[in-house]
Order: C-alpha cells, then sequence, then structure tokens
C-alpha cells in the first residue's frame, strides 16, 4: 500500500491520498484522464460490467468516477449496445468490498438478464428486492444473522 500521508481533502482517512497503482487489482485499463481510470471488471457480472476508479481519494474525483460511469452507461443505451444499467459502490467489508480503494461499477443491464428485475440494487440483500412482493420486510430494526 502507498505511504503518501493523508491530506485533509482525503475523503476515506484510512486510505493514503492516491491509490498504488503497482498493487491494483485492475489489469484491463479501458481509458483514463487526468482524475479516473477505466477498467474491464475481471469478474464481471454483464459483458461490458466496468470499473471506474478514482486517482485519488478526494471526493472531486469521485464524484467525477461517478458522472463518467452514468455517462459511459447512458452511451451504451444510446448506442443499443445494452438496455439499461446499474451503478454501484461497495464499501466496507459488510458491503461487500473486497478492494481496498473506492471504485464505482457500471453494470450493463439487458432485456431478459434475470427474471425480476424490479428492486434493481435493492436485490443485495435477498428477499427485499421487488418490494410489490409479499418476500420484502420493512427492516425497522436490524437483523442479526
Amino acid at each position: 500500500m502507498n505511504t503518501t500521508k493523508t491530506r485533509p481533502d482525503t475523503i476515506f482517512a484510512h486510505l493514503p491520498h492516491e491509490i498504488d497503482r503497482e498493487h491494483a487489482p485492475w489489469t484491463e485499463l479501458v481509458r483514463e484522464d487526468f482524475h479516473v481510470q477505466v477498467f474491464e471488471d475481471i469478474y464481471p457480472v454483464t459483458p461490458g460490467h466496468l470499473l471506474f476508479v478514482p486517482k485519488h481519494n478526494t471526493m472531486g474525483v469521485l464524484m467525477a468516477a461517478i458522472q463518467d460511469a452514468i455517462r459511459q452507461g447512458q452511451q451504451g443505451v444510446e448506442s443499443g449496445e445494452w438496455d439499461a444499467f446499474n451503478i454501484g459502490m461497495n464499501l466496507g467489508a459488510e458491503a461487500g468490498q473486497t478492494v481496498a480503494w473506492p471504485h464505482v461499477h457500471m453494470i450493463p443491464r439487458r432485456a431478459g438478464d434475470v427474471a425480476d428485475p424490479i428492486g434493481g440494487v435493492r436485490n443485495t440483500i435477498p428477499g427485499q428486492g421487488n418490494y410489490r412482493t409479499g418476500s420484502y420486510k420493512n427492516p425497522t430494526t436490524p437483523q442479526q444473522v
């Protein structure tokens, strides 16, 4: 991990200000600019699954990564490459984060790729995605597993 000191504008205090490119788990660079690198996900959920990786640990650069992901998703819809898309982040082990650097997933969606797409990212918790069915339970108090 990079030993660069944390700056005041750093948003994740446990991480350095800049990504340590030598230890990054991403390999297939699609494109990059001054703030963001875009990689193919090495474990894609669907064809076209991309990771938008901020080069710096700041809110402005993270927001640039989110904007880039949305633009890329919209371009894929407009070109007919996919029908829709999900944007997401996993922050913390309990949320499924396995890479210790913030990054944004852009996951293309196509008609019929799942039986019931209602709820989208809400499906990260089994049974909570489609709030129109009887399986949804209002989590007024956290449930222990």
